[in-house]
């Protein structure tokens, strides 16, 4: 029999990880795993534990929101021959699942995790040297992801980041900055920047989704410029939120392997919805096929 290491995170989708314990562990048995079982701690466990743990294993498979698996994601990188990576869904959000086809159904997300489930490559990002496996971001509604309480994320999902994001509009400061990327660059005043590789982000489909593919060493970019009027912004804000809007003018996009941004001032990132950060000069590396990545048919 094979050996597993499942990471789950507790805290993840109002407790509901511990109510869903017992069917996610039998299916893991039926499908002739012996499992080793870790609840998280605190923040950073997860990419603690994986790290020091995870060589031993033939799997690793860990049960949370978008957060305990970009952990998860932190530590694999630093293991050698890391195995494959099974995800069950439990967040908020879960723009990974998205991504990867998986249920939202504990049980049925577990036995994609143990055995249905394809083992596909997957580009992973670093921001100034930190891992994110989804998305990078500044500007306008970036710092809303991680400053939002837990109990309004699991109450209204991503409706949350919206409600959070309107209240955050007056506050909202564009960055001077240049942008140099494969070669070329660009200069100008931006109101939100997002590195991606993720068909969600939020909850929501952006507008570059139609070209993501998860292994092709390249991200989507998506910059909103400063508009000339506030109706120029709703429209940009408008095409961000949703692909079937007409584009904007406020809208950059394009796709890069490798990008530096450098502004006169620090800059706050989100890292797959947590604070990254926050420096003038930050440079964002695809570092492709990086892990195996167990994902729905």
């Amino acid at each position: 029999m094979n050996r597993l290491l499942f990471i789950y995170n507790p805290a993840s989708g109002t407790g509901q990880v511990k109510t869903a314990l017992a069917q996610v562990l039998d299916v893991f048995t039926k499908a002739g795993w012996i499992t080793t079982s870790y609840p998280t701690q605190c923040k950073g466990d997860a990419a603690r534990t994986t790290r020091e743990l995870a060589g031993q294993f033939d799997r690793v498979i860990c049960a949370g929101g978008d957060g305990t698996l970009s952990e998860v994601v932190s530590g694999l990188l630093e293991v050698a021959d890391a195995p494959p990576l099974g995800y069950i869904p439990f967040g908020s959000t879960n723009d990974c699942a998205t991504t990867l086809r998986l249920p939202r159904k504990p049980r049925e997300a577990a036995l994609v995790a143990a055995g249905t489930g394809v083992a596909v490559p997957i580009d992973v990002g670093r921001l100034n040297g930190k891992p994110f496996i989804y998305v990078a971001a500044f500007g306008a509604f970036t710092k809303v992801a991680y400053d939002t309480p837990q109990e309004l994320k699991n109450t209204f999902g991503h409706l949350a980041y919206i409600f959070a994001g309107i209240a955050s509009l007056p506050t909202i400061a564009p960055y001077h900055m240049r942008i140099e990327y494969d070669g070329q660059f660009l200069e100008g005043d931006f109101y939100f920047g997002m590195v991606s590789n993720s068909q969600s982000i939020g909850g929501i489909r952006p507008p570059t989704a139609e070209r993501v593919v998860l292994d092709d060493g390249e991200f989507e970019f998506t910059l909103v410029k400063k508009p000339l009027s506030l109706a120029d912004l709703t429209d940009g804000l408008q095409a961000l939120a949703n692909p079937s809007v007409e584009r904007s003018g406020a809208l950059v996009q394009f796709q890069a392997s490798r990008l530096t941004f450098t502004c006169d001032q620090p800059i706050p990132w989100t890292l797959d919805g947590e604070f990254g950060g926050s420096q003038p000069v930050n440079r964002v590396e695809n570092c492709p096929k990086a892990l195996k990545i167990i994902r729905g048919e």
